[in-house]
């Protein structure tokens, strides 16, 4: 800005009639001048300029810590520093709590029994936790770098989530839930697998429900053992009498049946359940299938359900306990389809290594399908 100036005072100078010491006094003192001027300019705009980037660098390194003085709002660059240092202490406590919330986290994930991998877009172990190392029965520096496949994951990783499946992993094995997911981490896919241990709570279902058991089995012998108790000692106070009353004979006789009749009841009762707790040995048969699901269907009076047409087929099995099995899938299904005014459909299809017969239902579905198999547990 001020060289155009000094150029031009040493033009006339240099030009005009002046003397030669006159000419190099006035040089040397606008040369200097402008020298002086121009570096006092440079330390006041070229030095804040380059203290903000620094700022700025540090910010983006994640260094908070440093602050630039001389912060205040008189003036423009002054109000710069201020913003900068405001901006410094928001990201410093933003990076404080998302250091909370992510120590927090990764404790909670550590001490929940619940085994969690993470995969890259080729499949290979990027994260895994502790239930994770004990679930394939080795450390994590052992695991992390290889692939699904090699882990034996591969399955897990594919076909339908959240499922219920039985699963024997090299460290324990079980019934687990599994589910997997996608999410993105710097612009890259990842999977995330998820496995959690069913054989705790089946096992803690399948206690409750033996209790109700013994519950309902007890209160059925009781109910039985009460009159018979009642009866046995009428009758035992009706013997120790001297004289036997006028209607002993048919009081005797009375008293008797009901006591047959309670037992028998009784024993039907335990049969029941025994047979439940435990089928006998299938008797293995060639069974039609067409013909076994038609005497099924046609055991269904409350509403019309539907055979898919399929192809024949004989099936190896025991007729009567497939049958069974059909009647209360049926049963289940109908009960279910009365609620919404639906159907029931049956049918199978065949590949070259199984049969698949299917029952589907317009019922409002299962809503956990955890303890399906758990003996004696019922939602109705």
């Amino acid at each position: 800005m001020a060289l155009p100036a000094a150029i031009a005072a040493l033009l006339l100078v240099w030009f005009g009639e002046f003397s030669t010491r006159l000419r190099w006094t006035v040089t040397i003192v606008v040369l200097l001048s402008w020298l002086f001027g121009a570096l006092s300019l440079r330390e006041r705009v070229i030095r804040p300029i380059q203290t903000i980037a620094n700022l700025i660098a540090a910010l983006r390194e994640g260094d908070y810590s440093i602050r630039a003085r001389r912060a205040h709002t008189d003036d423009s660059l002054g109000l710069a520093y201020y913003e900068i240092n405001l901006l410094s202490d928001v990201l410093r406590d933003q990076r404080l709590g998302a250091l909370e919330a992510t120590t927090l986290l990764r404790r909670v994930i550590t001490e929940v029994d619940v085994a969690i991998f993470t995969f890259d877009g080729e499949r290979r172990l990027r994260l895994v936790k502790r239930a994770g190392e004990s679930l394939l029965a080795r450390p994590a520096a052992a695991l992390l770098g290889r692939t699904a496949r090699e882990l034996g994951l591969a399955a897990a990783l594919e076909g339908p989530t959240p499922r219920t499946d039985t699963v024997a992993f090299p460290g324990r094995a079980g019934r687990w839930e599994i589910r997997s997911g996608t999410f993105r981490q710097e612009g890259l896919a990842h999977q995330l697998l998820v496995i959690s241990d069913l054989s705790r709570a089946l096992r803690e279902e399948e206690r409750q429900a033996w209790q109700r058991l013994i519950r309902v089995l007890s209160h059925e012998i009781n109910n039985s053992l009460a009159p018979i108790k009642s009866i046995a000692s009428s009758l035992q106070g009706a013997l120790g009498r001297d004289e036997a009353p006028a209607d002993w004979d048919d009081d005797l006789e009375r008293g008797l049946a009901v006591i047959a009749g309670r037992a028998e009841s009784l024993s039907r009762f335990m049969a029941s359940y025994a047979r439940l707790a435990r089928l006998p040995r299938p008797t293995v048969r060639p069974v039609d299938l067409g013909m076994l699901v038609q005497r099924v269907v046609g055991l269904e009076t409350r509403l019309p359900v539907q055979v898919v047409p399929s192809p024949p087929t004989s099936v190896p099995a025991d007729a009567d306990q497939l049958e069974q099995l059909l009647i209360n899938l049926v049963s289940n299904g109908a009960d279910a389809a009365l609620e919404t005014g639906g159907g029931v459909r049956l049918g199978w299809r065949l590949d070259p290594a199984e049969l698949e017969l299917w029952i589907e239902d317009d019922g409002p579905g299962l809503g956990d399908t955890t303890n399906l198999f758990v003996p004696f547990f019922t939602t109705k």
